[in-house]
């Protein structure tokens, strides 16, 4: 909760101007504050810059797609970033997140869970993950048609198995390894 903390004092201004972003180049709210399921099977909204036009998140895929219509131009950006994500930080001061750990599903996608996958809810989930660095060019994989099947049958379970073996071997030090991935990810990018 500290490193939250400082991030979002360091942040701050980049988070102002990430807002206006948002506020100045789409109708519509600067936040979204999507369903998820967390520690315990336990839902709470996410916290993200919206990335997406105004009620695109109701209407269309839990996850968004190569080519997606309903993502803005400063919500391409921002996703491409990562950047969007970054006032997940108050989830994580609120208690509902971490920096490091499973990446929260949407609700619709956890109920595809299997009993061994379902042991990812038994922690809090992160804002990134050994999944999330492997998977930061998702959209890409999910052109096409067959999206939905493509990611409940390849994506998702690959996902979850990365989310598993970082859960059977997780510690600080395995933490810092996967901030930094994250960092070289964002980076490359």
């Amino acid at each position: 909760m500290i490193a939250a903390a400082m991030g979002l004092a360091l942040l701050g201004p980049l988070l102002v101007c990430l807002g206006l972003l948002v506020r100045l180049t789409s109708p519509g709210p600067v936040f979204h504050r999507g369903l998820r399921v967390g520690r315990r099977g336990r839902s709470f909204r996410i916290l993200k810059f919206r990335s997406m036009t105004a009620g695109a998140y109701d209407q269309g895929p839990a996850v968004t797609i190569a080519g997606d219509p309903r993502v803005t131009a400063a919500g391409a950006f921002l996703r491409k970033t990562k950047l969007d994500e970054l006032p997940q930080l108050l989830n994580v001061l609120a208690g509902e997140m971490s920096l490091v750990g499973p990446r929260p599903e949407d609700p619709r996608y956890v109920a595809q869970y299997n009993r061994e996958q379902l042991a990812v809810l038994e922690v809090r989930p992160g804002i990134t993950s050994p999944a999330s660095v492997a998977f930061s060019q998702e959209e890409s994989l999910l052109a096409g048609g067959e999206w939905e099947r493509r990611y409940l049958q390849e994506i998702m379970p690959v996902k979850l198995a990365a989310e598993l073996a970082y859960l059977e071997r997780s510690s600080w030090r395995q933490d810092l390894r996967i901030l930094w991935n994250t960092a070289g990810v964002l980076v490359r990018k």
